[in-house]
């Protein structure tokens, strides 16, 4: 792996969620690397294509990237709130993905299946908000 690889991958493996190419870049340049951003993309479709980091695509379309825990098949789950991911796997998927696939007439079946919603942190943050902002109106009520 060229040095440039290294460096982005490293960046991604201490990151606890998916990070877009332009948040490693700043990040990188932050610290004094003289890295640019075309080698910063580069070197994570490289690592992409090694199997090395995973891909997201954002609601807006944006690429973003994580370094992966796992060298076997595994799906995503993410907190939309903070980024949180677990690598998950479900066999039951992997079955309902081949049996669609033959069931239409395709062979060489691949899937990515991404599951987005709340963790347990930021919904407890959400709900002591709620119960913060219901203690203040009804406060200024009296």
């Amino acid at each position: 792996m060229t040095k440039s690889r290294e460096a982005v991958h490293k960046v991604l493996r201490q990151s606890a969620g998916f990070r877009s190419a332009q948040d490693v870049f700043a990040e990188m340049r932050a610290c004094g690397s003289k890295i640019g951003l075309t080698t910063v993309y580069r070197a994570l479709q490289s690592l992409q294509d090694a199997g090395r980091v995973d891909v997201l695509r954002t609601d807006d379309g944006e690429s973003v990237y994580r370094a992966c825990e796992t060298e076997t098949h595994h799906h995503h789950l993410v907190c939309r709130k903070c980024g949180l991911t677990v690598e998950v796997t479900e066999p039951s998927v992997e079955r309902w993905a081949e049996h669609i696939g033959l069931e239409h007439g395709f062979t060489d079946v691949t899937h990515t299946v991404e599951v987005f919603g709340t963790c347990s942190a930021c919904a407890a943050k959400t709900e002591k908000a709620g119960k913060a902002e219901k203690t203040e109106k009804a406060a200024a009520a009296e």
